[in-house]
């Protein structure tokens, strides 16, 4: 189902992408009734509600009123549940600030009959209500009462007694109603204010432009509200919530992603070829446990294909072993705000659980704490594995190569096949562009080969295949075995294979480890003297081989560029000839390579070249590919199995980070597609991802904190790109993720009308950059205990990383985009001014300092980024955070009402407003169950609060059961 909102863009001082507003709107008019994108629509149907003359059952007190809606299907008459108000207490004549509303997917006719139910609810901390009255109109007899009003009696249990009456209006545009203000609230004297609110069927298409919805949203649930301003008028505020199917989505285009590498990395083992009984070992060890992280792979991927219907994972599945790569709780949200002589403005926010790996706990710490010790010990495995260490930055460059050699050599062949065709053409121009870019491709294919840890790789390579005899070294069979156990003593004198890299002499490029490791029987060759164990001299270190030769790889590679120079050599005298036809040609001495060919062919002469320089390539392709998987097999060796289940814990984690980075770029992407400014900045710097977390530094939230400081710091390695779909099929618009673990690129697709208004360097496919940022501020019961009792340092040096950080990605942006691009607020704060506040709060030693989250989801509106906030489920912690938010931007931006903030804050908190609605006594409907209208707050840590004595007496409890309980 594709999501259909209001969300109307006022475009006064944004600016357009198009040509023309009128050719703007043919655009969307195209693709609605293409059914490729729809436009959204507003609520077909808003009502709002109030109450007069309500009599409670206890005749001594005011009634504690509600409405619930509930709409009659005529076709299988029963009542389905619609929505509900808030609780307006003891007043009897109540007016409501939440609406009513019944979106456009919903199959309301004039003949649809709505039915009011009114209730007492007494107390908020009672668990019953009592039922006062009822009443039923249709839709269609609310269309024809003047003014669009109804006002109807209610009708109690017994049918006689009066219970008060009901007022139904349509919300409208632009019309005036006079309105007692103390219905609303009592803090203010009674006075008359006109009330002014906006509908979808007034709502003009033709005079406001919308932004894109796409098919990665849907089953949306909208809610209304109207509040008071501080000018005694009303606003309309609009919110809605979706489910995104890039919650599964994405998880699954990573599995396969993820087995497809490990695939690729087991058969780059097999091809290392014969291997030394010691290392081939090794091999089939780690091609062991490749086989087993693939083997779970794939059955996860095959259970999250059954699934059917789900677009989200609930908080009560977060540790379920099948679903453990699905984000939990991923929703977007949006808040539309309407006020009289105001532009409209929405307020987009992405909520998800922490991204963490729940399945596997937190016993041991999250992922950062994991990764650390995991580094601090990979030198012991080395020893006891006997093999070589690599650092994590050499780990990273030989994926790098790999990755950067297997995406550039295809580049290059292709590349050169079209130098071919347009040789055969004898098109000079072609012949220019061609040789151009694989001129460029290249040159970049040998500038990353031209590094120390391939060829030291090579020659670690080489000394482990089987017969090798290092140089100098001629072990006899005595010697051998007295060199048996000594094998820790030289691992540890020569821990680093990889010396000869930059910071480390060249000479010992690999250490003994290798040395130890590659004779047939595993025996070691060092020496043995009479003081114990010597060391082997500084030049003995290299290993040598007499069918090896220390230069063949520098010939190898320079051989790369040798013949591309060949190829231009031969297209600048094809290009010459062909321009001086006419005249005699000068014979011209060229390179050996090149020899006479008949001048009329130019295909002729440059197929040898282009042969040659291809052949090239591929030589180049397997050693490199050689050398980088014989350094991956010695850190997956040192790393086994702590290292696989590292990786397999990594991408859990990241796998749910993704999710949500691209279901909120999605969102702002859509609804920036106007916006000629955003565009710019988009293109030119990137978003910023700003993730708000509420996890405490305590207990297992710890270790949840460090699973997300890590994933969130991995989505650095991924960019987007905007590709143009391949039909205007809804399955073609869904995002697509592509690359391996080291970098991954998501394209989102866009129908081609909407692709071609998109400046031309996105259009290129140029990759757009995101710049994600943690901040985190716990603000639950266990942060008082961490704050006073335990460490905060975790949370102290994330904000302060991250803080760094965004202040990078201001000065990067104000130095690139002119500040006219970014978006204008009511509060005139300048961003410069709010980054200094922000470093002086992180610096701060304050105990739950939520200035922190306030000032930076401040920033992240005002540089154009995309807001994320997440607590443990994305339930009750992210829902007061958000909702506070709302409130305060409703405060801040369109001068809501302070004498309405707390109960708009309510009304908003409501469960019973958010769909938490339960059957309540009602005499037509018979007996139910009840439910109590509770409202979401913050946790009741006030009574700990209150006295540090209980605090302390709670703890002294806590541990003596604990003590009890592990004895």
């Amino acid at each position: 189902m594709v999501a259909k909102w209001g969300a109307a863009i006022e475009m006064s001082g944004l600016g357009l992408c198009f040509t023309c507003v009128e050719t703007q709107g043919r655009i969307w008019k195209c693709l609605h009734n293409r059914g490729v994108i729809l436009t959204p629509k507003l609520p077909q149907v808003e009502l709002s509600l109030a109450c007069n003359d309500l009599v409670a059952s206890g005749r001594d007190r005011k009634p504690n009123a509600l409405v619930q809606v509930a709409v009659i299907d005529p076709h299988q008459q029963h009542l389905v549940t619609q929505a509900c108000t808030e609780i307006v207490e003891a007043n009897k004549d109540p007016l409501f600030l939440t609406g009513v509303t019944f979106p456009s997917e919903y199959p309301a006719s004039p003949e649809t009959l709505v039915k009011l139910t009114v209730y007492d609810s007494k107390d908020k901390s009672q668990e019953s209500s009592n039922f006062l009255g009822s009443a039923t109109f249709s839709v269609g007899d609310l269309l024809r009462a003047k003014d669009e009003r109804l006002t109807l009696s209610l009708r109690s249990s017994d049918g006689v007694c009066a219970a008060g009456t009901v007022v139904v209006s349509r919300l409208k545009m632009g019309e005036m109603e006079e309105v007692d203000v103390d219905h609303i609230t009592t803090d203010i004297p009674p006075q008359k204010c006109p009330l002014v609110c906006d509908s979808a069927s007034h709502a003009c298409v033709d005079r406001e432009n919308y932004p894109l919805t796409g098919p990665v949203f849907k089953n949306p649930v909208c809610k209304v509200y109207r509040f008071q301003t501080m000018d005694s008028k009303w606003m309309l505020v609009r919110e809605q919530m979706e489910e995104c199917t890039l919650s599964f989505s994405i998880p699954r285009q990573l599995l396969s992603l993820y087995i497809q590498q490990d695939m690729n990395r087991v058969q780059d083992l097999r091809e290392l070829g014969e291997l030394s009984p010691h290392w081939d070992n090794l091999r089939k060890e780690v091609m062991a446990r490749y086989g087993g992280i693939i083997g779970y792979y794939q059955e996860t991927l095959a259970e999250l294909d059954k699934i059917t219907g789900r677009s989200f994972k609930p908080s009560c599945c977060k540790a379920q072993k099948s679903l453990e790569f699905i984000p939990i709780n991923l929703h977007t949200q949006r808040m539309r705000v309407t006020c009289p002589r105001k532009t409209d403005a929405f307020y987009d926010i992405v909520t998800v659980g922490a991204p963490a790996a729940h399945f596997q706990g937190f016993k041991c710490g999250g992922l950062q704490r994991l990764l650390s010790r995991y580094e601090a010990e990979k030198k012991s495995f080395s020893t006891a594995y006997q093999c070589i260490y690599y650092s994590p930055e050499h780990t990273a460059k030989a994926q790098e190569v790999l990755s950067t050699v297997s995406l550039l050599q295809p580049l290059i062949t292709s590349s050169a096949d079209q130098l071919l065709q347009a040789a055969q053409e004898r098109s000079s121009t072609g012949l220019k562009d061609v040789l151009k870019k694989l001129s460029d491709k290249t040159e970049q294919f040998v500038h990353t080969l031209k590094d120390e840890l391939v060829k030291s790789a090579l020659l670690a390579l080489h000394a482990a295949q089987p017969g090798y005899v290092s140089k100098n070294q001629k072990p006899t069979p005595a010697q051998a075995g007295q060199h048996q156990g000594h094998v820790h003593q030289c691992s540890e004198q020569n821990p680093s294979p990889v010396q000869g890299l930059p910071g480390h002499s060249p000479a010992t490029s690999v250490t003994e480890s290798t040395v130890m490791c590659n004779n047939v029987d595993g025996s070691q060759t060092t020496t043995k003297g009479e003081g114990g164990t010597l060391p082997l001299k500084h030049q003995d270190s290299i290993p040598h081989h007499k069918e090896y030769d220390e230069e063949e790889w520098d010939r190898v590679w320079a051989n790369v560029a040798k013949c591309l120079n060949c190829v231009i050599a031969m297209v600048d005298k094809l290009q010459e000839e062909d321009n001086n036809r006419q005249e005699p040609v000068p014979e011209q001495q060229l390179a050996d390579v090149i020899t006479s060919h008949n001048p009329g062919d130019w295909k002729e002469q440059l197929c040898p070249l282009v042969t040659r320089l291809k052949d090239c390539v591929m030589e180049v392709v397997g050693k490199a590919k050689r050398a980088m998987t014989f350094v991956l097999l010695q850190e997956a060796a040192c790393s086994i199995p702590q290292g696989f289940l590292l990786q397999q814990r990594r991408d859990v984690v990241f796998s749910q980070a993704l999710a949500a980075l691209a279901c909120g770029f999605v969102m702002r992407l859509y609804a920036g597609m106007e916006d000629k400014g955003f565009l710019r900045q988009l293109q030119l710097v990137g978003l910023v991802a700003q993730f708000e977390s509420l996890l405490s530094t305590y207990s297992e939230e710890i270790g949840m904190l460090e699973d997300m400081e890590v994933g969130i710091s991995d989505l650095q390695r991924v960019v987007f790109k905007i590709t143009e779909a391949k039909t205007d099929d809804l399955s073609d618009l869904q995002p697509l993720v592509c690359g391996r673990r080291d970098h991954f690129t998501v394209e989102v697709p866009l129908p081609r009308l909407v692709f071609q208004t998109l400046p031309e360097e996105i259009k290129e496919g140029k990759p757009l950059q995101v710049f994600p940022v943690l901040f985190n501020v716990g603000i639950n019961e266990q942060q008082t205990i961490a704050e006073r009792f335990g460490d905060i340092s975790l949370q102290e040096r994330i904000n302060q990383k991250n803080f760094e950080m965004l202040e990078a990605y201001y000065k990067s942006l104000s130095e690139k985009v002119p500040l006219e691009c970014l978006p204008c607020f009511q509060t005139q704060t300048d961003v410069k001014e709010l980054l200094e506040t922000l470093g002086q709060n992180v610096v701060t030693k304050k105990r739950k300092n939520v200035e922190i989250l306030w000032i930076a989801g401040s920033i992240c509106r005002r540089l154009n980024g995309i807001r994320f906030t997440s607590c443990k489920s994305a339930k009750d912690r992210t829902s007061m955070s958000v909702t506070l938010e709302q409130c305060a931007l409703l405060r801040d931006e369109h001068q809501l009402s302070k004498d309405c903030f707390i109960r708009a804050l309510d009304c908003m908190r409501s469960r019973l407003t958010q769909g938490d609605i339960g059957q309540w006594e009602d005499p037509e409907a018979g007996a139910v169950t009840e439910n109590k209208p509770a409202s979401r707050h913050f946790y009741p840590i006030a009574l700990l609060l209150v006295s540090s004595h209980l605090l302390v007496v709670w703890l002294i409890l806590s541990l003596v059961f604990l003590l009890a309980k592990y004895q």
